[in-house]
């Protein structure tokens, strides 16, 4: 689910660092500050001052939060997908 307008505007106001995630290895992670987005992508800023463009799909979390890993995620969805009622 992608994060909304109002979430993403929050994060650019106060700076608070966000952690991206983009798969289950946690090296992969973008981690820095929200600067802009679009329909379709967010902007950002990382330690280095390089700008990253990313999904707006991805994980989107407070940088100080746990890492939420979204292969966990997926598996918590998938079993009542495919269990008939009846």
């Amino acid at each position: 689910m992608m994060m909304s307008e109002e979430e993403l505007d929050a994060y650019r106001q106060s700076g608070e660092k966000v952690r991206v995630v983009r798969d289950g290895i946690r090296d992969n992670d973008v981690r820095g500050i929200v600067i802009a987005w679009d329909d379709e992508h967010v902007l950002i800023r990382r330690p280095n001052r390089n700008v990253a463009k990313l999904s707006r799909s991805y994980i989107i979390q407070p940088s100080k939060d746990p890492r939420i890993d979204p292969l966990e995620q997926s598996e918590l969805v998938e079993p009542d997908a495919g269990q008939e009622q009846g």
